[in-house]
This record gives structure tokens, sequence and C-alpha cells, in this order.
């Protein structure tokens, strides 16, 4: 008797993507908390195969769409959303890089603040995905919607609070530059994850 094909689900793959974000947001986190600028080239390669990991995830529900005669949610929406969830890993990526490319010696305790942020929002941001698979009956989608772009709010005031620091007693300019593009860069992971929040928000409302 032949197996029975598994049948591919959109909605497990979109939490398979949030969970690739989460794992790049903890290594992150873990790696400024003990930094060693020895390990940083090292740290960009692992980093680097979880993104590439993630791509690779992100073109296997774009292979299988492109031959779905009739996916649960449109197509255009089922490319946005994974986009949008790979863009959060790849900004979490794009710190780590920008440590190595600044020759980064020492990590700001302020940094090691917003990257717990950043885990909180991906944490936050796989249980949306998780309850997104459950839009049609949810109640708890909004709530978690909500709470999200509250996240994304302290991440905007941490930036503002940190660059706002770097300048009231500038002292080295080469650091003044290097922390600014960093913070940037760190407050652009929490814009990534409210974009992701944004997006279901507005599938579910197509939908409703």
């Amino acid at each position: 008797m032949a197996r029975k094909r598994e049948q591919f689900n959109y909605f497990n793959e979109f939490i398979n993507l949030s969970e690739y974000s989460v794992k790049s947001a903890v290594m992150l986190s873990e790696i400024l908390e003990s930094f060693n600028q020895s390990e940083i080239a090292k740290n960009v390669d692992e980093m680097h195969q979880i993104e590439h990991t993630a791509d690779t995830a992100q073109h296997k529900i774009f292979n299988k769409l492109f031959k779905e005669f009739l996916p649960p949610i449109e197509r255009e929406d089922i490319i946005s959303l994974s986009q949008r969830i790979d863009d959060v890993t790849d900004a979490i990526e794009d710190v780590l890089i920008c440590i190595d490319i600044y020759n980064v010696k020492l990590i700001k305790e302020e940094a090691k603040i917003f990257t717990n942020l950043i885990v909180d929002c991906c944490n936050l941001m796989n249980s949306l995905i998780i309850e997104f698979k459950h839009f049609k009956n949810s109640k708890k989608l909004h709530p978690l919607i909500v709470e999200l772009n509250r996240l994304e709010g302290e991440g905007d005031k941490l930036y503002a609070d940190f660059v706002r620091s770097l300048y009231v007693k500038p002292s080295d300019p080469i650091e003044v530059i290097t922390w600014t593009n960093i913070f940037h860069r760190l407050e652009r992971c929490c814009d990534a994850c409210e974009v992701v929040a944004n997006t279901i928000e507005v599938i579910v409302m197509k939908n409703s």
C-alpha cells in the first residue's frame, strides 16, 4: 500500500521560518553577553548558517506555491508574510556583520539591553505566528499584535535614548559613528518584527 504523501501546510512553514528568527536573536544575545572579539568571524559564520537555512525554508514555500492550485490564503499574502519573517532574521544577522565590520572590541551594556528586547520581540512574533494558524476563530491574535507593537515602541525609545547618550558627552568620534550605526540596526530588528505583525493583521482583515 502506497504511503500517503504528507500535506504541505503553509502555516507550519511560517512557524518554521519564525523559529529561525528566534534562534538568531538568542544567538546574537548570547554572543554579545559573553563577547570575544577573537571569535567574531566564527560567530558571523554560525549566524550566516541560520540565515542561509531560513532562506532555504523560504524557497521551499515559494516552490510549493508555484505548483499550488488553491492555497489557503492569497498567493501574494503568502509571499509577503514569508518575506517579512525572513527580513527579521536578515536584520539580526546584519547587526553581527556590522559589529564585525566596525572591528568592535567591547560591547556596550546598552546593546545587551537592546538584544534582550529583540529576543522578546522574536519570541512574541513566534507566538503570534503560531496563533495565526487559527486566525479565523482566534481571540488571542489581536492582543498579541498590540503587545508586539508595544515592544517595538520600547525599541524606538531605547534607540532614541541610547543614541542621544552618545552625543551628550561625545568622546571618540569613530566610536560615536560606530555605535550610532549599530543601535540603528538593533532598532531595525524590532521594526522588522512589527512589520510581521502588521502584515498578519492585514491578512486577517482581508480574510474576515
